[in-house]
């Protein structure tokens, strides 16, 4: 996990097996809602697969990058502006920002 005072890069939130050595879902929003509740967005960089944003409330973002791949200008700029839409609605909001290992994308 990379972590500044407003953005969080982490590995996928997983379930289900993957959980046992991945990010289990459950931690995941544990954490973001006793640390940020009501003030983090959590952006899925992952293309692969999904997850029910449910966990996190509804405030989740998917833009779909292939691993080991550039993303397209069109989705960096779509990313960076909802980023910065968010961020600067409330000075406590946090981003979170995974893909699948957390630093490939």
């Amino acid at each position: 996990v990379f972590s500044t005072d407003r953005i969080i890069a982490m590995s996928f939130p997983s379930s289900g097996k993957q959980s046992f050595y991945r990010n289990p879902i459950k931690e995941v929003a544990r954490f973001l809602d006793t640390k940020h509740a009501d003030h983090y967005k959590v952006y899925n960089l992952c293309s692969e697969k999904g997850y029910d944003p449910k966990y996190f409330h509804y405030r989740v973002e998917r833009i779909f990058i292939d691993d080991h791949n550039v993303p397209a200008l069109q989705d960096m700029l779509k990313f960076t502006a909802s980023v910065r839409e968010w961020m600067s609605q409330d000075e406590k909001n946090i981003v979170a920002i995974h893909c699948k290992g957390g630093k490939g994308r």
